[in-house]
């Protein structure tokens, strides 16, 4: 398959890159960490008004979408600037809650789309976890064929990244959707969120890989800059190869999904994707290569960068403790690679 982004998806990237650009996200990141939302729900809002969570929202509910490439774009937009909260998390709920439909639907899709509604979810499968639970407007959680608004954030969890906090949501909530379309729905909200992952995480290898290169370019040892060494471009070759391998994969899976939205009888009746064996194995595929070149560009970074890559002084920082929890979340390499066999 021959590939290649619209003049206008380009310029939608280009868009979000200037944006997040002139937001300086590593102090929105040190904020967030340290349970300051108020400058990232700020972004978030101009994100929105960008129309960057419209992508998952259908248009019945004032979003745009499904849009998976444009989501993709936006997505590896986010990653390379390591833009924080729920991101994944509030796509995936806007396919969730729209093959939910009724009353929850309306009550929360509209707020996803404008920006005004962070959210978080787990989902079985997935782990218990829900990523910035104590920064989003509403957690959900799926058992079986019932969803749930959980009643609170619940306890925090040890997490690699500070400013990706996890959390094990409280347990409970009257349910406020079931039947058999919430098994299909959370089946597509799960490859979403898996979908999204692949595209920060490959965002963050990215932003990885260009800062290493121009580190290695700057920093001398015997007289000449590193970057010169054999060796040295040996290694960010690689990175490179690793992330441009997987980017048509990650692409290749918008594809499928955006195939799977227009493929009649294939959505849950608003407007979302079924989350079939065929697109799943898509979004595995783009997951456990996406995650594990955007993992393989942090370990070159910390590497070419020595000591100075374990500061926190240094930005680069939050994007090297960054591109683990992404490789992990939404499906481990290990769990994507059996559902590509599967599939």
């Amino acid at each position: 398959m021959r590939f290649l982004l619209t003049d206008e998806q380009r310029e939608f990237g280009r868009s979000l890159d200037a944006l997040l650009t002139a937001a300086d996200t590593p102090a929105v990141l040190r904020a967030w960490a340290a349970g300051d939302h108020g400058p990232g729900r700020a972004l978030w809002g101009r994100l929105a008004d960008a129309g960057v969570f419209a992508l998952a929202v259908p248009e019945a509910y004032g979003g745009v979408g499904p849009l998976p490439v444009e989501a993709a774009v936006a997505c590896v937009e986010l990653g390379r600037h390591a833009m924080p909260g729920p991101v994944a998390e509030t796509l995936a709920a806007g396919v969730l809650l729209a093959g939910a439909g009724g009353p929850v639907a309306e009550e929360w899709l509209p707020g996803i789309a404008s920006g005004a509604a962070v959210v978080s979810l787990t989902l079985e499968g997935y782990g218990p976890y829900a990523p910035d639970a104590d920064a989003a407007d509403a957690v959900f959680t799926v058992t079986g064929d019932e969803l749930r608004l959980a009643p609170g954030p619940g306890e925090p969890s040890a997490s690699a990244d500070p400013a990706r906090r996890l959390f094990r949501p409280e347990p409970g909530g009257a349910p406020v959707a079931k039947g058999p379309a919430i098994r299909a729905a959370a089946r597509a909200a799960g490859d979403t969120a898996a979908f999204a992952t692949a595209a920060l995480a490959l965002g963050c290898g990215e932003e990885l890989l260009r800062a290493t290169v121009a580190y290695v370019k700057q920093r001398t040892q015997f007289g000449v800059p590193v970057g010169s060494f054999q060796a040295v471009k040996h290694r960010l070759a690689d990175t490179l190869l690793g992330l441009e391998f997987a980017r048509p994969l990650l692409y290749g899976a918008a594809v499928e999904l955006a195939s799977e939205v227009s493929r009649p009888g294939a959505g849950t009746g608003s407007g979302s994707a079924a989350g079939s064996p065929g697109a799943g194995a898509a979004v595995a595929a783009a997951k456990v290569t996406a995650g594990e070149a955007g993992y393989a560009a942090a370990r070159t970074a910390l590497q070419l960068h020595g000591a100075i890559g374990y500061t926190e002084e240094l930005d680069l920082a939050w994007w090297l403790r960054r591109a683990r929890p992404l490789r992990d979340a939404w499906g481990t390499p290990s769990a994507c690679r059996a559902r590509v066999l599967a599939g």
